[in-house]
């Protein structure tokens, strides 16, 4: 009988892993409210409420107070919403800091960059048309207008203040200011005709609580072409107010067939506090 060979030492070993084990799990249970806080300041926002709201009662209830949101406002310089936090606690701190409804523009597609995208219109004349700006607008999110004919040119938008990130109870009793503001002006060679209504309607969008309008004098032919501002501020309008129905109209002054008339841009409603600089 041969001799049985002898074994490799070597092969008695086990192989070396090519995987490192994972590292243990980083337990955030012990850290205090205040350190957890600032490490959820800085998730996204809807992670937040999607995601992280539902992982334990410790969490739903910090995000639920006001220490996260907070942060988040002051390190992105959310000025509105602190503010509103201070005139009118306790606030309502996920819809200020997702939905950001004080001090923006909720008017949708203001200048006419996605043409008659969110706006109800009615087409006098050759009806109205998107077009590049004759003047430039500052601040404008778009150097695009609309333009009207030779008739008539309606055009209409809704804004739903609850579903915009405000609540029945800001409303009612602190009542923030209403800022409406519109930009509109002529051709150098056609003068235009321009007229404005702005409505607060209760919840059954019919009742007016407030209103506003404006017919400014008509724009002569041979003008500068600038564009003119017409604003207006609601204040102490008392309770109800859900809705801004934003109305605008204008037409040319020699009915003139094409696209002569009023040219208007940068629609504007939005929801402040006044507060010191």
């Amino acid at each position: 009988m041969g001799q049985a060979g002898s074994r490799d030492p070597r092969a008695a070993q086990p192989l070396p892993s090519r995987h490192r084990d994972p590292p243990p799990p980083c337990l955030l249970d012990p850290l205090p409210d205040e350190l957890l806080a600032l490490i959820l300041s800085w998730v996204p926002d809807r992670l937040l409420v999607t995601r992280c709201r539902l992982v334990c009662r410790r969490w739903r209830d910090l995000l639920e107070a006001p220490t996260v949101w907070r942060l988040r406002c002051e390190r992105r310089g959310q000025r509105a919403a602190l503010a509103a936090a201070r005139l009118c606690p306790p606030p309502h701190w996920s819809r200020l800091c997702l939905l950001e409804p004080l001090g923006r523009n909720l008017i949708r597609n203001p200048c006419g960059e996605g043409q008659f995208c969110h706006w109800q219109v009615q087409h006098g004349g050759h009806g109205w048309k998107v077009e590049e700006n004759c003047s430039q607008v500052v601040g404008a999110t778009a150097q695009t207008c609309f333009v009207s004919s030779f008739q008539w040119c309606v055009k209409s938008q809704l804004v739903d203040l609850l579903k915009e990130g405000l609540w029945e109870e800001l409303l009612d009793t602190y009542q923030p200011e209403i800022y409406i503001c519109d930009w509109w002006g002529a051709r150098e060679d056609c003068g235009c005709e321009y007229s404005i209504c702005i409505k607060l309607l209760a919840a059954n969008r019919r009742t007016v609580i407030a209103e506003f309008q404006a017919s400014p004098n008509p724009i002569h032919q041979w003008n500068d072409a600038q564009y003119h501002q017409v604003s207006h501020t609601f204040r102490q309008y008392g309770p109800g107010v859900r809705y801004v129905y934003f109305l605008h109209k204008g037409k040319d002054t020699q009915f003139w067939a094409g696209y002569y008339g009023a040219r208007i841009t940068n629609s504007t409603v939005m929801v402040k506090f006044s507060y010191p600089p």
